[in-house]
């Protein structure tokens, strides 16, 4: 046997480790575009994930952004989906219009949605809405149906900006709008603080704050009188609705919202994590990981 007959099952193990890598890398690779509104509003949107996979569209929560996924991006389980996020009007690297009536109607965010679904061509993906992306979901759900969708998780999700089902903290959101900068910032890191009953590390923490630091303040006064059309929108939805709270939210009232829920679509189901606050898909990332892969698998499409 010659030298090279003998290493020659080791450079092919090594050519399709190196295919296999550079399959991966391709596969879990990061692209970045944006999306018009249908009233003008520019949307930046990240995908990564596999492209050919099942699409999922995250959708964050107030002073949030497409940051706040980190957790599901970077978990191997997830990247054999489409992986697909925003940053909602108001936030992050998306547009920020002056006028209030460019947050306080629902169907604005209703039809952001409604254009990165479009746009990206995503074939009936699942919405995950955290905190006030949930209202969104309903808000699309109530505007388009759930005729182009497999299914929706509500993570911590506002059913509706009602004082039974959001918890009271008036200096906070009273202080989120005042013209003080040093108020307002301090007013987004309380708020920040708030999402969570376990602290995020200080350099998570950080990230977050300066991810907050930038929402729209017109966007922070406008959306806290966005109308939520619960009842046309999760309320008539077919496609299987999950919610997902943390039973220490200190922003949202988890069981009356999760009632309310049940009481206008029978049909949902729900899971609790005690260890959780606002934030789950943080605080228990491997759990709601698992529990997402798992809702995924188990749709119809």
């Amino acid at each position: 046997m010659t030298l090279f007959q003998s290493i020659l099952p080791l450079l092919r193990a090594m050519l399709l480790a190196c295919a296999l890598a550079a399959a991966s890398s391709a596969q879990a690779e990061t692209k970045t575009y944006t999306v018009a509104a249908p009233d003008g509003v520019t949307l930046a949107v990240r995908e990564s994930g596999d492209p050919q996979g099942a699409p999922v569209i995250f959708i964050h929560g107030l002073l949030g952004s497409t940051l706040n996924w980190e957790a599901q991006v970077g978990d191997p389980r997830l990247q054999r989906y489409r992986l697909i996020s925003y940053d909602m009007r108001g936030h992050g690297l998306s547009g920020k219009p002056a006028d209030a009536e460019a947050y306080s109607d629902g169907r604005r965010w209703a039809d952001d949605l409604q254009a990165v679904i479009k746009s990206s061509r995503a074939a009936r993906p699942v919405l995950v809405g955290w905190s006030l992306g949930g209202a969104v979901i309903s808000n699309y759900l109530a505007a388009y149906g759930d005729g182009a969708i497999a299914g929706a998780v509500y993570v911590d999700g506002v059913i509706e900006l009602k004082p039974e089902q959001i918890v009271a903290h008036p200096e906070v959101y009273r202080d989120l709008n005042a013209p003080d900068l040093k108020t307002h910032l301090d007013a987004v890191r309380d708020f920040l603080r708030l999402c969570f009953h376990t602290q995020p590390a200080a350099p998570d923490f950080e990230r977050l704050l300066a991810n907050a630091a930038v929402a729209s303040w017109d966007m922070q006064r406008a959306v806290q009188s966005m109308k939520v059309d619960v009842a046309g929108g999760l309320g008539k939805a077919k496609v299987p609705v999950l919610l997902i709270y943390g039973a220490q939210d200190a922003l949202v009232k988890t069981r009356p919202s999760i009632a309310r829920a049940a009481e206008v679509n029978p049909r949902i189901r729900s899971k609790l994590y005690d260890a959780s606050g606002h934030a789950p898909f943080l605080e228990e990332a491997d759990r709601f990981n698992r529990d997402l892969s798992g809702f995924i698998d188990g749709l119809k499409r």
